[in-house]
């Protein structure tokens, strides 16, 4: 696979579709770098492997029904092996807090900015990805 910003695109909305499904986590890291990993969300940083799949086990076990709908992506500074994103992703997903009666729903849209660079035969990786920020839809239950 090249380096494009074509594969850029299709990585990240196969990036989501994956956290909507919860794959395994061997799955979900494949499509990120091995060295210098670091991942910036707005209730933890997780910093490589072992840090995302903390990350990973807690989201996993507590959002369900998770729609992630990629809303846009901006690439520059597309250089040999290495892209700057700026991503808008629509996340809407479903929570529940023991011993409430029911479950909440939740809705955002998270601004965000990656690096990604060329991982195993040129397929994109991201190395850096950070929440820059959250908008809440309306009737959102909060985080």
């Amino acid at each position: 696979m090249a380096f494009t910003e074509a594969a850029i695109r299709a990585m990240v909305a196969d990036w989501y579709a994956a956290l909507d499904r919860h794959v395994d986590l061997d799955e979900a890291l494949t499509y990120l770098a091995a060295d210098g990993l670091e991942m910036r969300f707005p209730e933890a940083t997780a910093r490589g492997h072992g840090g995302f799949a903390d990350w990973y086990k807690a989201v996993t076990n507590r959002f369900f029904d998770e729609v992630h709908t990629v809303t846009s992506v901006d690439v520059s500074n597309l250089n040999i092996g290495r892209a700057d994103l700026k991503v808008v992703v629509n996340w809407q997903a479903s929570i529940w807090t023991p011993p409430a009666a029911k479950s909440q729903w939740l809705g955002f849209d998270a601004y965000q900015t990656w690096e990604v660079v060329a991982g195993p035969a040129s397929a994109p990786q991201i190395k850096t990805y950070t929440v820059d920020r959250l908008d809440p839809m309306p009737g959102s239950a909060s985080l």
